[in-house]
């Protein structure tokens, strides 16, 4: 495993104003925008809301149900943004005010999703709903209105790899071409119907096909973001302290679970799945320039993720235990892993992709960006702030009498 070594910014230090001239990539003057942000009080949509306030002019109409996790944005007129980010709380199903905000900005940023894997199983109408027909509307005024529109897909549109279908004991599974993701070359392989798993990736893959029809046909002006991983404070949430108690999050909230609550870390299928974590501050450097280089980003896809951060699931739970031992001061439980069957975990009708390495050709090239943070230092960073944050919580639900 190779791993980078730039520790990651502090987190929760001061927001700064930053009223200095800009310039995109060419040198050109970059205007302030108005943003239209769809799920902006969502984990990523968190973290974009913080960079934009602090370091640039432009200017945010936050859409949500919740705002929780930009709350410390939105106080009135204390603030040095005070006036440049006003939340609006709207369903984006059902909404009649959703064409007129996207009238009102330059830009529309679409982050709203169902993107749990457990819920790809247990809800896939939700799922191809959510990720498909709730985003027609957004992709419909913005090529009506002639506005850009930058969409948040995902890395899970590849599905497997070729080197999936590959005998187990094939020397090619270790050749790159063979497993690593383009986004102009790669196939998008799914298992088949009755694995309700890809009922998410088969949604996303139908908005990008759309998208990128619109802007063939109608000259929609678009960027498609395809995530690896992004991982960092704020991140999905703990089952029964502020989400439902029977909830699934992802792995890496799966994992800090068990870790605060001193539980072994369940490793679906053994944790053999290869995957990338990138650090969320890295990531919204990405999404950054992408907003503020249109030249460069319009017509493109691009994977965001960062390949030197590769671990099998299982690999990414021992380094948990120990960067958690580390952050908490406590010991590592006496079981610390314990192996359990997809069928057990998410049910019937899961499948999986065997790794998700992405090419980074594209945006290196295009937007010259690089992830800079290490696996260590966005575990150490994010497993900080969930100690934090929940494991007072937690303790008092553990010492909670049962009813009998």
């Amino acid at each position: 495993m190779q791993i980078a070594v730039k520790s990651p910014p502090r987190i929760g230090g001061s927001l700064r104003n930053n009223t200095m001239a800009r310039v995109d990539l060419d040198g050109n003057p970059i205007k302030p925008l108005t943003i239209c942000m769809i799920g902006a009080g969502g984990f990523i949509g968190s973290h974009l809301c913080e960079k934009l306030m602090s370091e640039t002019p432009h200017t945010v109409l936050a859409l949500d149900v919740y705002n929780d996790k930009i709350k410390h944005l939105l106080e009135p007129d204390s603030l040095p943004w005070a006036g440049r980010i006003t939340f609006h709380r709207l369903n984006i199903k059902h909404d009649s005010r959703l064409e007129g905000l996207i009238k009102m900005a330059d830009l529309t940023i679409n982050l709203a999703a169902i993107c749990t894997p457990a819920d790809y199983n247990t809800r896939p109408l939700d799922t191809i709903y959510s990720n498909f027909i709730d985003a027609l509307p957004v992709v419909k005024y913005c090529s009506e209105n002639n506005k850009r529109l930058i969409h948040f897909s995902t890395c899970e549109v590849y599905g497997k790899t070729i080197g999936a279908f590959l005998p187990k004991d094939s020397p090619l599974r270790k050749d790159p071409a063979y497993y690593i993701l383009k986004e102009d070359e790669s196939p998008c392989i799914f298992g088949s119907i009755e694995k309700q798993r890809w009922s998410y990736a088969c949604a996303k893959q139908l908005i990008e096909r759309l998208i990128y029809a619109e802007g063939a046909e109608n000259g929609l002006e678009f960027t498609i973001v395809r995530p690896f991983n992004w991982i960092g404070p704020r991140m999905d949430f703990i089952p029964g302290i502020d989400g439902p108690s029977e909830g699934v999050p992802r792995v890496l909230a799966c994992f800090s679970n068990n870790l605060l609550r001193g539980e072994p870390l369940k490793l679906v299928d053994g944790g053999q799945s290869q995957r990338t974590f990138v650090y969320i501050k890295d990531a919204i450097e990405a999404v950054l320039l992408m907003i503020e280089n249109p030249a460069r980003a319009n017509g493109h896809i691009f994977n965001v993720g960062n390949p030197n951060n590769e671990v099998t699931v299982r690999q990414l739970a021992e380094i948990m235990i120990q960067v958690y031992s580390k952050v908490s001061g406590e010991k590592a439980p006496e079981t610390p892993t314990i192996d359990v069957s997809s069928k057990e975990f998410y049910g019937e009708g899961y499948d999986d992709s065997d790794k998700r390495i992405p090419d980074m050709t594209i945006i290196n090239r295009q937007l010259g960006w690089n992830p800079e943070t290490s696996l260590w230092d966005l575990l150490e960073s994010t497993l900080t702030y969930q100690h934090r944050t929940y494991a007072e919580a937690i303790k008092k639900v553990i010492a909670k009498p049962v009813a009998s």
